[in-house]
C-alpha cells in the first residue's frame, strides 16, 4: 500500500542557475512519478508574488506523491538532481494525508 509524503526543498540563496541547469533531469523524475500514477502534485515556491518570478527566482518546492514508506519517500527526495547540484539547503519528507479535495 502507498501512501503520501510531502517533500519539501528550501532552496540556497541565488539557486536559479543551478535549477535551470538540473531542472530537465528533476522534471524527468517527476514525469515518471506522474505516469506511474504517484503524483498528487509538484511545483515550485516563486520568491516573489508572481507566477513568473524571472530573475528573482524560487525559494524551494513542494512535491506530494505516492510511496510505499517513509524510508522510500527519503530515499527518492535524497536522489533527486536538485541535491546534486546544490539548489537546495535543506530537504523536509514528511507523511501527508490528502483531505480535500
Amino acid at each position: 500500500m502507498s501512501l503520501f509524503y510531502a517533500i519539501v526543498g528550501e532552496d540556497v540563496p541565488d539557486s536559479l542557475e543551478k535549477r535551470l541547469a538540473a531542472r530537465p533531469q528533476h522534471l524527468e523524475r517527476l514525469k515518471a512519478l506522474q505516469s506511474e500514477g504517484r503524483l498528487l502534485l509538484a511545483g515550485p515556491f516563486p520568491t516573489i508574488d508572481s507566477p513568473d518570478p524571472g530573475p528573482a527566482g524560487f525559494s524551494g518546492s513542494l512535491i506530494v506523491a505516492a510511496f510505499t514508506d517513509l524510508a522510500a519517500a527519503r530515499a527518492w527526495a535524497d536522489a533527486d538532481p536538485y541535491v546534486a547540484a546544490g539548489v537546495y539547503r535543506r530537504v523536509s519528507v514528511n507523511p501527508f494525508k490528502k483531505v480535500l479535495p
